[in-house]
């Protein structure tokens, strides 16, 4: 495979976007990145008259009390980034929300308008891109077969294709009596600015006598609920005039668990498919007492079922159904509907079934509406919220249809379009005009949301991109990582991987900055992205791992080899805890296939940089090491490993061997010092590992990335020494907060304070609230592995907090296996101790004792288990089982601590 490259295409090559709302920020957003992966060179203007990208009309209001109508969760600007937005508002100002809530429509604007400006500042040098404050008034056929767009300035651009991204077409108004119509008091389109100037700058509870003050809101879906949410005040009676009197349902408090959807929807007709929704949300409403699950569970086969039927079918089920569907699909948010409730109980908002019959002149210029029921409403504003018109009627519309460019789609809903590309009067694909979201309502039916649109936006991308792959040319050499496998790169990005692969074999500092370099070198490079993912979810690094997830993903799709996709999917399973083994098997395939790929075999075996396979056999460990070893050619990296995994065995005079060799030729391999540590703590060695560690990281250590965790080992050297005094002192100047943050401040802060308080090597309380408050919330009470659940539990045991300690057992007891049988009784029998039933708090440790290993992590973490449990026995009153306890340990090692703690017992 060649050398990533800029696409050799004209440098005038040119995609013009009309619209710059949500859908065209979101195609500018994806024609920014993917062109940026792709090295492809673009030119791309966004023609819009407003101020600001992104906004459009459902985002450019700035009422707190317009909210999406979606969660956060379901909002993402990116298909396959789902969380994307949530975390968005977490880093802007509010870190406490989740991805059920619902965010205001104006926050949700600024989101786009940030997105995109990231796109164009990365896309920098690839990419230019310009806004043009103005509008587009037609769009012709011009030279060399491009397009030409005349604007409402009087000047014309020309591109290589144009991307129609109008919105909803705008109310026709035809429903409107003559009078009605042709009256100052009928507000056609209330979201234009300053249109509803007039029912808002009334003052609350004015005289009656006065100009009359109640509005009428014609129509009563999400446009309407907006507007009434603004017009309510005290003293006004809004009213909401509709066919069929139904507002949108609201979403659940509390969603139930998601439904698959049903099988027969391939139905033969409109009235078996009827039949089989209705069943599925009957089922839905026994099982979970709600519908909602069996209606979203119906969303990613919309399209296709609606394609399926016939245009008479379609037309039935607008007459029948639409309205139904339309409320109960389209729901409003939950404070939403309070908020309605509580105005249409003190009768500020009464709703209407019928439409209007007639108009006339009320008293004071109100207007007097006879509705079809006979009855009469007086309202000093009648406002259209009728929704979005059949097809666009703008002047660049019109001149396409004019033209024959553009034809209704079917229906008349929205415009002909054949994957997004306009059909003309002949039905072909004439020019390269294309359109997404509401536009497309006759092709596709559901495409005004944005879990639609962001959909499109990505395929039109990947359309209008397709024609600018560069022509295949002679094959270069790629370059090599240090152990000789081929990298889908250039020679400067390849240089960064393999200095991060090196600083991360050698658990050195500067890996996450290596490879973060490599893709801003590359964006196209899926093994930089994978490995930034993978240092995120593993090691804590400052990584937004599902964005670094999702781009591998995407470049592994567009270029990389077989083993880079294996590498790729094997991160990806990792860090999703996709299957029951969260992705063991896929990983030990790759290795079978890749043994040179050092990433993953240090992924692989649990080590200090990461933690393993969990329930991976040591003796297989051992075999999957030793069998990759050739593939290194005699590099000291293996070594290293099959240190670790000796000692892990008890066979440490092997170990110290191996340890030493790999020392011998990189002095700086922290993985051969963790292994070295290791020996000397389980052989009881503990003044000579103090001291030779405490040089170590003194010395060749001093750029490990991990420094805490070899301050975690000298102080448990001190800690079995009895030297309580050394043990604080080096907790303050190493382990403390601030010092140490994050997972790291779990694993080896939060675990030392607590192992010097059972031992009362701690005098007085431990300071393990520091450590929480120096780790996010959501890696404390919802962390990714077994490995990280177990010491957030630790610490908030040391720090008192049960209350969290059963919030972690709640999320533990929905994860993966090894939490729901490990770390969920863990979190008990914690929670047992903090409340003083230390008799069932030890019988509780002492069951997990055989299990405890399937967290990972080595024996020296996992011993906090143990060292609990025998605070527990003595608190218990079980001083036998203690002594036995404690025997064992001083059988395996050599520890003062552990000898005054048996002689007390036996005082």
């Amino acid at each position: 495979m060649p050398e990533a490259s800029v696409n050799p295409v004209p440098q005038g090559h040119t995609v013009a976007i009309v619209g710059a709302g949500a859908a065209g920020t979101l195609t500018a957003v994806q024609l920014c990145e993917t062109a940026t992966r792709r090295r492809t060179r673009l030119r791309l203007l966004l023609v819009d008259p407003a101020p600001e990208a992104g906004r459009g009309t459902a985002y450019a209001t700035d009422d707190p009390r317009h909210r999406l109508n979606v969660p956060a969760g379901g909002m993402s600007g990116y298909p396959d980034d789902p969380g994307h937005f949530t975390r968005w508002l977490c880093g802007h100002g509010e870190p406490t929300v989740r991805g059920t809530d619902f965010a205001t429509r104006y926050r949700y604007g600024a989101y786009l308008a940030d997105t995109l400006a990231q796109a164009i500042v990365h896309a920098h040098g690839v990419v230019t891109v310009r806004r043009l404050r103005t509008r587009a008034e037609a769009c012709v056929p011009g030279p060399d077969g491009g397009l030409e767009l005349r604007l409402a300035d009087g000047n014309s651009l020309v591109a290589d294709s144009v991307v129609l991204a109008t919105g909803p077409a705008a109310t026709t108004g035809d429903w409107a009596p003559p009078r009605l119509r042709t009256s100052e008091r009928f507000i056609r389109s209330p979201w234009t600015p300053g249109a509803l100037d007039g029912p808002l700058a009334r003052p609350a509870g004015h005289a009656r006598g006065d100009t009359c003050d109640d509005v009428l809101l014609v129509g009563t879906g999400l446009t309407a609920v907006d507007l009434a949410l603004s017009l309510d005040r005290p003293g006004r009676t809004v009213h909401a005039l509709s066919r069929t009197g139904l507002l949108p349902q609201a979403h659940a408090l509390s969603p139930a668990p998601a439904m698959a959807a049903p099988e027969g929807l391939d139905a033969p007709t409109l009235s078996t498919l009827r039949r089989t929704v209705y069943r599925h949300i009957g089922r839905a409403v026994r099982a979970h007492g709600d519908w909602r699950p069996a209606l979203d569970s119906l969303r990613p086969h919309t399209a296709r079922l609606w394609h399926s039927l016939t245009p008479e079918e379609r037309a039935d089920f607008l007459r029948s159904e639409g309205a139904l569907w339309n409320t109960h699909r389209h729901r409003m948010a939950p404070t939403t509907a309070e908020t309605l409730d509580r105005a249409r109980t003190a009768r500020r908002l009464r709703v209407h079934t019928g439409g209007i019959a007639d108009a006339f002149p009320g008293p004071d210029g109100s207007a007097l509406l006879i509705l079809t029921n006979g009855s009469r409403i007086e309202a000093g504003w009648v406002i259209d919220c009728t929704g979005p018109g059949p097809r666009p009627e703008d002047p660049l519309w019109r001149s396409l249809f004019a033209a024959g460019s553009a034809v209704p789609g079917p229906l008349g809903l929205g415009v002909a379009t054949r994957g997004g590309r306009l059909l003309d009067r002949e039905g072909g694909s004439g020019l390269p005009v294309f359109t997404l979201g509401a536009p497309r309502r006759g092709e596709l039916w559901e495409t005004t949301a944005i879990p639609e649109i962001r959909v499109q936006a990505a395929e039109l991308a990947e359309q209008l991109l397709a024609p600018l792959v560069p022509r295949p040319r002679p094959a270069r050499r790629r370059p090599l990582d240090a152990h000789g496998l081929p990298l889908s790169t250039h020679a400067e990005a390849a240089a960064a991987h393999r200095t991060g692969v090196e600083r991360v074999l050698k658990v050195r500092a500067g890996a996450e900055d290596a490879f973060a370099r490599s893709v801003a070198l590359d964006p196209g490079f899926a093994l930089g992205h994978a490995a930034l993912a993978l240092l995120g979810h593993e090691c804590g690094a400052d990584v937004d791992v599902p964005r670094a997830l999702a781009d591998a993903r995407r470049c592994a799709r567009e270029r990389a080899d077989a083993r880079e996709r294996s590498f790729v999917d094997v991160v990806t399973r990792r860090v999703r805890g996709e299957g029951p083994d969260h992705g063991a098997r896929a990983l030990l395939g790759h290795l079978t296939a890749h043994p040179a790929d050092a990433l993953a075999l240090a992924a692989a075996v649990p080590t200090i940089a990461f933690s393993g396979i969990n329930d991976l056999d040591p003796a297989y460990a051992l075999s999957l090491v030793e069998r990759a070893a050739p593939a290194y050619d005699g590099h000291w990296f293996p070594a290293s490993l099959l240190a670790f995994l000796r000692q892990d065995q008890g066979r440490h005079e092997e170990a110290a061997e191996l340890a030493g060799r790999a020392l011998a030729e990189e002095p700086a391999s922290g993985h051969a010092v963790h292994a070295l540590a290791h020996v000397h703590y389980e052989t009881g060695a503990h003044e000579k590992g103090r001291d030779w560690l405490d040089a170590w990281v003194s010395g060749h250590g001093r750029g490990a990335v991990h420094r805490a965790h070899f301050a975690w080992h000298i102080a448990l050297h001190e800690l079995a020494l009895d030297d309580s005094t050394a043990v604080r002192r080096r907790w303050f100047a190493q382990l403390a907060p601030g010092r140490v943050t994050g997972v790291r401040a779990l694993v080896d802060s939060g675990s030392l304070l607590w192992r010097a308080r059972l031992s009362d090597s701690w005098r007085g309380p431990v300071p393990a609230t520091d450590v929480l408050d120096s780790v996010a919330r959501e890696i404390v009470e919802r962390p990714a592995t077994a490995f990280t659940a177990l010491h957030a539990a630790v610490a908030l045991t040391a720090a008192g907090d049960l209350a969290a300690l059963r919030r972690l057992r709640d999320h533990a007891a929905g994860a993966d296996p090894v939490q729901r049988e490990v770390v969920v009784p863990l979190c008990e029998a914690l929670a047992a101790l903090g409340e003083e039933r230390f008799h069932e708090a030890a019988r509780g440790l002492d069951a997990l004792l055989p299990v405890v290993g399937r967290v990972g992590g080595s024996a020296a973490q996992r011993e906090v288990v143990e060292e609990t449990l025998l605070y527990a026995l003595v608190a218990a009153g079980r001083c036998e089982a203690a002594r036995r306890l404690l025997d064992a340990r001083l059988d395996r090692g050599h520890a003062p601590r552990d000898r005054r703690l048996l002689a007390a017992l036996r005082d």
